[in-house]
């Protein structure tokens, strides 16, 4: 077993303890029902050291939500990274969300986009995971009644002090085992919480904008505008 591995069940441990009030009322946790394909993630693409360690947020309903793969699109996961496995059904699942594992024909758009950038860059999953790394700071996809998601910075206050502090030593411990220079956060979320949770002395932290269809800066061409924020991290390609 990975030391990965041992830090994603010790987060989804602690996390799968905790309870979430409404608007919130399916809590989804692929850590677990989703915890071959993400494991073999982790254990295929995530050793030795990493130049770049990328922190998305949390999981989406079509993405990791399905796969158990940070922004994990089902064409990407099975036909790029070559991961394919079982996945289980959360044991509350809501009637709009459900999960179809590999069998999902959803395309998670902000998956497609980081992922699609990653094969044209760098052609392989071999290249692309020699020098970077992708985590979701919290693994946790939160459900609403009408089926929308709620992103975990809309917690209620209690809720995200329950939650944030397993999330920011799951990074932690992510950063002390990949060893990156930079830490980049997908979004200014993300970025914020990398930057809490590791704070200063470690590794440089910045930001690339988020590759969600809910960005009018996104959807103008998100890879040339991701490429050009790695590069003024002093990440080149």
């Amino acid at each position: 077993m990975t030391e990965l591995v041992k830090a994603s069940r010790a987060l989804s441990r602690v996390v799968s303890e905790l309870e979430f009030a409404e608007p919130v009322t399916h809590v989804y946790n692929p850590l677990q029902y989703a915890k071959r394909p993400h494991e073999l993630y982790l254990s295929r693409f995530g050793s030795g050291t990493k130049e770049v360690v990328l922190v998305g947020m949390n999981p989406g309903p079509f993405g990791m939500g399905q796969t158990g793969v940070p922004f994990g699109d089902v064409g990407f996961v099975r036909d790029w990274m070559r991961i394919e496995a079982p996945v289980d059904r959360p044991a509350r699942e809501h009637p709009k969300r459900p999960v179809l594992g590999f069998d999902c024909a959803r395309s998670e758009v902000s998956g497609s986009r980081l992922w699609g950038w990653a094969r044209d860059r760098f052609g392989t999953p071999e290249r692309f995971f020699s020098r970077f790394f992708v985590v979701n700071y919290c693994p946790l996809l939160f459900v609403e009644s009408t089926g929308r998601n709620r992103t975990p910075d809309k917690l209620s206050p209690d809720e995200r002090a329950a939650l944030l502090p397993a999330c920011d030593q799951a990074l932690r411990e992510a950063v002390e085992i990949l060893s990156p220079t930079r830490v980049v956060g997908v979004g200014a979320w993300a970025t914020k919480r990398a930057r809490a949770a590791l704070g200063g002395g470690g590794p440089a932290i910045g930001t690339v904008l988020h590759p969600s269809p809910a960005s009018p800066k996104a959807n103008r061409g998100w890879a040339p505008q991701a490429e050009s924020d790695l590069r003024g991290l002093g990440i080149d390609f």
